[in-house]
């Protein structure tokens, strides 16, 4: 017998029935709380009436959200670069200086 590969989710008191590889069941149920939470948390501020744009408008801070992660991501990458190839010259001065001076 095989098993599904449909998951049921709810957002927003709506039940959906997604396609979903076993091994990423999991993934998709959390991001399913996580949009769902995102989802409440801009109904309840009474500022955007409609599921459709309180969809759009989750969308986007979570897409925010993400570009921000990235981006403080890619800082942080590029200072690791910057530290080891520091460490690597040093490493190299360091070997040059100890070659250099070592008797002939």
């Amino acid at each position: 017998m095989t098993q599904s590969n449909t998951v049921n989710v709810q957002i927003l008191d709506k039940e959906y029935c997604i396609n979903c590889p076993q091994n990423e069941r999991a993934n998709l149920e959390g991001a399913a709380r996580y949009l769902d939470a995102k989802m409440r948390e801009i109904r309840s501020s009474g500022k955007v009436i409609g599921a459709d744009r309180v969809a759009v408008m989750a969308a986007l801070n979570i897409t925010h959200e993400l570009l921000h992660k990235q981006n403080d991501l890619d800082q942080q990458t590029s200072s690791t670069r910057e530290q080891v190839r520091d460490l690597l010259q040093r490493v190299d001065n360091a070997l040059a200086d100890d070659v250099g001076g070592q008797p002939g």
